[in-house]
């Protein structure tokens, strides 16, 4: 199965979904083995007002892989965020985890990493405009 990691944004996405459709977390779930990142764990939880809200951030990341930071690639990670001097701190360090993994990350907010070159972003709009992650890998490298 395709490997993909999920930024911040989709699970928010998810949380706050109304309709009939389903969210993009439902989505990429079915169509990525999915991943994210102890950052946007952090993220979401320095988000979180009630109890019932830090439960859903429980269950959500209960669905997937959580990478950690290896303290043996700390060089990489530094060099990285020195390069990258504009972005946010948690995304240098999401798109190092990412690059480090070797995964895709699916994001709404593809402006956020626009100086990162290596990291593959795949839009969180393919999510719903394809049937495969195949079909969303494949449009995604054409950009």
């Amino acid at each position: 199965m395709t490997k993909a990691a999920l930024h911040t944004d989709i699970f928010l996405e998810h949380f706050f979904h109304e309709g009939d459709s389903p969210s993009l977390l439902r989505l990429a779930l079915n169509k990525f083995f999915c991943y994210t990142t102890v950052f946007n764990a952090i993220e979401l939880f320095s988000l979180a007002q009630t109890q019932k809200e830090i439960q859903k951030i429980d269950d959500a990341m209960a669905s997937l892989k959580v990478l950690g930071l290896n303290a043996k690639n700390a060089k990489s990670y530094g060099a990285l965020y020195s390069e990258i001097g504009n972005l946010r701190n948690m995304n240098t360090l999401i798109a190092g985890l990412c690059l480090e993994s070797k995964l895709p990350l699916i994001t709404g907010r593809q402006k956020e990493f626009r100086n990162v070159e290596q990291l593959q972003l795949i839009p969180a709009s393919s999510l719903r405009k394809y049937e495969t992650a195949e079909a969303i890998m494949k449009a995604s490298r054409k950009k």
